[in-house]
């Protein structure tokens, strides 16, 4: 299994077309964060390349917005690849919506998938990239999940899984078709739709995949660092 990433154009307008979905899907869990949260948020930031701001104070209006548009979401923090996107907070503020709509997928107003076929597709996306730290937390959350160490191994090490649920099976075939082939047949199109309810299943699932290349792709520009005494589990492909 190779792939040879070639969907920055698609990805990029999943990006934009999907934010909007994604203000809609935080809306009932909107809180209003503390500036001590804010404060708190912004100090914990971390990363490679692209600079981060030295403080909450020091950042722009633009970017304390999306700081706090992130923190009345589901999330606790901006940690990983919105850490690298404040630098162009109105481009994040899009993102950060469409990227918690998939991450957060089985909850009320996200992704219809179910999660553990969801973090596979998250897996397939950093594995593309060799994205070092995506890897790192998603494996973590696929296992939470449910989804089999064998697959996450498999996918690891870039071939085919051995014995997989048909679910599992069904994803995986059909992102791997997605990646590899930048196609997919209408028999693995079909059996997607039966898994996932149908196609909205089958439009979630893309853009899970496709907007998880996007971050992928920033932690690999900023070259994101794996937290202290960790080592990658990934080789180039």
């Amino acid at each position: 299994m190779r792939y040879t990433p070639g969907h920055l154009a698609v990805v990029a307008l999943l990006a934009l077309v999907l934010g909007y979905a994604g203000a809609a899907a935080q809306a009932p869990t909107a809180k209003s964060p503390t500036i001590d949260e804010l404060r708190k948020a912004v100090a914990s930031l971390r990363g490679g390349r692209i600079p981060r701001p030295s403080s909450y104070d020091a950042m722009t209006a633009e970017q304390k917005a999306f700081v706090t548009s992130v923190l009345s979401g589901p999330r606790g923090d901006i940690s990983g690849s919105l850490g690298v996107m404040i630098v162009s907070p109105a481009f994040a503020d899009l993102a950060q919506k469409t990227i918690a709509y998939a991450r957060f997928a089985g909850r009320e107003g996200y992704s219809t998938v179910p999660p553990r076929l969801s973090e596979l597709a998250i897996l397939m996306g950093a594995r593309v990239w060799t994205a070092h730290y995506a890897w790192y937390v998603h494996r973590r959350a696929a296992e939470q999940a449910g989804l089999p160490a064998a697959v996450i191994d498999a996918v690891r090490d870039g071939r085919q899984p051995g014995a997989m649920d048909r679910d599992v099976a069904a994803v995986y075939t059909f992102c791997n078709e997605l990646l590899t082939k930048k196609q997919v047949s209408n028999a693995t199109l079909q059996t997607a739709r039966a898994v996932l309810g149908g196609d909205r299943g089958v439009v979630d699932l893309v853009g899970t995949l496709g907007m998880y290349q996007v971050v992928a792709m920033m932690m690999v520009v900023d070259e994101f660092p794996l937290p202290d005494g960790v080592k990658s589990e990934l080789k180039p492909l």
